[in-house]
């Protein structure tokens, strides 16, 4: 099977989502794991090995090799799954507060993104309640209904005082719910999916983590605070964090999610 201008042997699908198909296999005698999407635009592969370069620092979480990347799919090294444990939880959420801490120049990315099958605006912005109104929120509100629109505009208009202390550029996942954070058999949880990362707040990639309950989530909480203390009030904007990611399910898959971004718009005001 060639992928990427590679050729893998012994291939076999895994589990890739909704979005990709998925296989596991051998590159000169290595196990990898390689994702494919007919179709794809031109970008999609490109931006997330762009992403995992860009998150790869020291002292955080890791993030597999890539080992190939081309216009019809990606080839990664393999990472065994395992078990979520305490251990694993809190040393990612002390590696997690490393990779936040080591701050781009701003807020958004030299290139765009994708978050799933959607593109992701990432041109900069002076500020993050900006860059998040205007990069996060306006391009989805397409999706919605006239009435949920009109909502979501208003919470957008309030964003500064919503916003919370003002916080310096973090280097951030940006969809990091539990589906993108692989718990390996070596005692790590790594980074996967990183078409999304960009320069943001960092209470964005924890309010993704509890969107869909990640493993052992209090206990990355926790050591998080403890490597990086998190500004007053940062539990109360979780729902402002999540309001993004809800809007992308919306725009993918309609239905309740439509319904859940109502709700959450309506509370904010």
């Amino acid at each position: 099977m060639r992928i990427a201008d590679v050729e893998l042997d012994d291939t076999r699908p895994v589990g890739g989502g909704d979005i990709c198909s998925a296989v596991r296999g051998t590159l000169g005698g290595i196990k990898v794991f390689a994702k494919t999407r007919a179709g794809a635009p031109a970008d999609f592969f490109a931006a997330e090995a762009r992403g995992r370069d860009w998150l790869a620092v020291d002292e955080g979480p890791p993030l597999p090799e890539v080992l190939a990347a081309g216009a019809d799919g990606l080839v990664l090294e393999w990472v065994e799954p395992g078990r979520a444990s305490v251990d694993a939880a809190r040393d990612f959420g002390r590696a997690l507060a490393r990779m936040h801490r080591t701050a781009p120049e701003g807020f958004g990315a030299a290139r765009d993104g994708f978050i799933g099958e959607l593109p992701l605006d990432n041109a900069s912005a002076p500020d993050w309640p900006t860059f998040y109104a205007e990069r996060r929120l306006a391009p989805y509100l397409r999706w919605l209904p006239e009435p949920v629109r009109r909502v979501v505009e208003r919470v957008c208009e309030r964003l500064g005082a919503a916003a919370g202390p003002t916080e310096p550029p973090a280097r951030i996942h940006g969809d990091l719910w539990s589906g993108n954070v692989l718990w390996a058999t070596d005692g790590r949880a790594w980074l996967v999916d990183t078409a999304s990362a960009h320069g943001g707040h960092r209470e964005t990639d924890l309010a993704m983590l509890a969107l869909f309950g990640a493993p052992y989530l209090e206990e990355i909480l926790a050591a998080y605070d403890d490597e990086w203390p998190l500004a007053a009030g940062w539990r109360e904007r979780v729902p402002l964090h999540q309001l993004h990611p809800l809007m992308v399910h919306a725009a993918m898959f309609g239905g309740g999610y439509v319904d859940r971004v109502a709700r959450l718009a309506k509370d904010m005001l």
